[in-house]
């Protein structure tokens, strides 16, 4: 794992090898994966870790990639396009996704 990427396809790459596998989804109360037909709630998963980027024409095309890890042990990618305040989803999962520039 890298600290920065030059792009989100690159990101994703480089984190499938490092064993994030997953394609996780944001649904109501947390996150999921249709490969898996599972679910879990925000108090079921860990953001590792974020990366953050900018679209190359407009800054205000903002994509967050999320490292998460659930407590199962399943590790995957989750592609935000539009923050984490953004949608239908709990506030248990807006306070998961918060980034915090103080990490």
């Amino acid at each position: 794992m890298k600290n920065s990427y030059s792009s989100l396809s690159v990101a994703i790459a480089d984190l499938q090898k490092h064993g994030f596998t997953e394609d996780f989804n944001l649904v109501g109360e947390g996150i999921e994966s249709k490969n898996l037909k599972k679910q879990w709630n925000a108090g079921e998963l860990d953001v590792i870790k974020f990366y953050r980027f900018e679209g190359m024409t407009n800054p205000g095309d903002n994509t967050i990639l999320f490292l998460i890890e659930t407590q199962d042990g399943r590790k995957g990618l989750l592609v935000d396009a539009y923050g984490a305040d953004q949608g239908e989803i709990s506030p248990e999962m807006i306070k998961k996704l918060t980034i915090r520039h103080d990490e």
